[in-house]
Order: structure tokens, then C-alpha cells, then sequence
């Protein structure tokens, strides 16, 4: 594929995810390819590799004499990363915030209990870093540079865990995250309370204390749904 085809495909894409996402072509319903092509000034191949993609998150099945059809919502890859981030741009946020914070809630406070029974040196010296980068910037409203630090310390987390499904995720909590931030569902600085747990739990998981680590990263998750009650209610 060339450049500009990949730049329309991406066109294509970042336009109809989201629109099926959002619930514009609601389930069932059925996309022409050579319409599409049309509208969106685009050639059929780069349609049908944009129709591959959403195929491949289970937005979309093909069906020979029936065209492109949108599937249920219970059989989305709702895993997928840029189904995510379509999702949170949507007007279904708060509850698709809700739904995927407490996914973190039943999985980080687990996987911090691991890491700290299985971190290395290394993981532990990067969690500690990322602890002190999140404290360095929770002030002065620099939540851009906060979720820097914030998105690698839960990914050394779910890594350090030992545990590859665990790991997976890591994209995942990279969304709800970032999701957070640029939808402004977020105090104009981190909870100062939250800072220092996320202190704490580098300095557990370094000390190997695996009761601490995931009680400490219990309350993290709890106080981010409170969050929610709050800003996206």
C-alpha cells in the first residue's frame, strides 16, 4: 500500500470506526463498499482494506450478496486498543470508563501482589523512576507529562507480574488512562493521596511486601472509580 493510500485508509478508519462505535450504523446494519467508496473519495481497495481492519476487531463481518455487515456489540473486540479510544471519544464515555476501571480494579491489584514476588531489579528500579516522574509532575497542571509517567508505571506492573495475560493488558490500561486525561475527566492535578500510593506500591514491590502491594494498589483502583463518580458520573 502506498503513503496516500494509508493516509485515506487511516481517513476511513478514524471516520467509521468511531460512527459504528458511537451506534450511527447500529447492529445489523448493512455498509455498501461502493457506496462508501464514494462517499468517502476513496478507491474499493482502499475500502476493503479499511473493512478488513473493522473485520478484524469483529465491528464488521463480510457476507457475499449482502455486503458489509455491523455485528452485535457483544461480539466487538472491546480489547482492541483503537476500539477503546473510538469508544471513550463517544457519547457512551462514562459508562465505558466505569466498565473498564473496574476491569483494572479486579486485575492491577492482583498483578501487584506478583510483581512484587516476581519483579527484577531492573522492573523495580523502572517502577521506582516512573513513581518519582508521577510525583515530579503532579503539580502545575502537567497531567500530559503526568500520564507519561503514570502509563509506564501500570505497564511495568502488569509486566512485572510474570504473568503473560496480565501483560496483554497493558495496552488496555494505557487507553483508560489516556482516555482519561484527554477527555478532561480528570482534576486539573492528580489527587495528591493517589500520588503517594503509587509511591508506595514501588517501594512494596521493590521490598517484596506482596499482601502491601496489592492492598495499596486496591486503593489506587478504588479511588479512581471515585473519581468517576465525580467527573463522569
Amino acid at each position: 500500500m502506498t503513503t496516500e493510500a494509508r493516509g485515506l485508509h487511516a481517513q476511513v478508519l478514524q471516520s467509521l470506526g468511531p460512527a459504528i462505535t458511537a451506534g450511527e450504523y447500529p447492529p445489523g446494519s448493512v455498509l455498501r463498499t461502493d457506496e462508501l467508496a464514494k462517499r468517502f473519495e476513496v478507491s474499493r481497495s482502499v475500502m476493503r482494506e479499511a473493512v478488513r481492519v473493522l473485520e478484524s476487531m469483529h465491528l464488521v463481518e463480510s457476507r457475499r450478496r449482502v455486503g458489509v455487515t455491523v455485528r452485535p456489540t457483544e461480539e466487538w473486540n472491546v480489547f482492541d486498543p483503537q476500539v477503546i479510544r473510538w469508544r471513550l471519544a463517544g457519547t457512551d464515555r462514562p459508562r465505558q470508563l466505569r466498565s473498564l476501571t473496574v476491569l483494572r480494579s479486579a486485575v492491577e491489584p492482583v498483578a501487584a501482589g506478583l510483581a512484587a514476588r516476581n519483579a527484577t531489579p531492573a522492573q523495580c528500579a523502572e517502577l521506582t523512576e516512573c513513581a518519582l516522574g508521577m510525583v515530579a509532575t503532579s503539580r502545575g497542571h502537567q497531567l500530559e507529562g503526568y500520564l507519561v509517567h503514570d502509563v509506564a508505571f501500570h505497564r511495568v506492573v502488569l509486566n512485572a507480574s510474570g504473568n503473560e495475560m496480565f501483560a496483554r493488558l497493558g495496552d488496555v490500561v494505557a487507553e483508560v488512562l489516556t482516555g482519561r486525561t484527554q477527555h478532561q475527566v480528570m482534576f486539573e492535578d492528580p489527587d495528591p493521596e493517589a500520588v503517594t500510593l503509587h509511591v508506595r506500591v514501588a517501594e512494596a514491590v521493590r521490598e517484596g511486601d506482596a499482601r502491601r502491594a496489592e492492598e495499596l494498589t486496591r486503593e489506587i483502583t478504588i479511588g479512581a472509580l471515585q473519581e468517576l463518580d465525580v467527573l463522569a458520573p
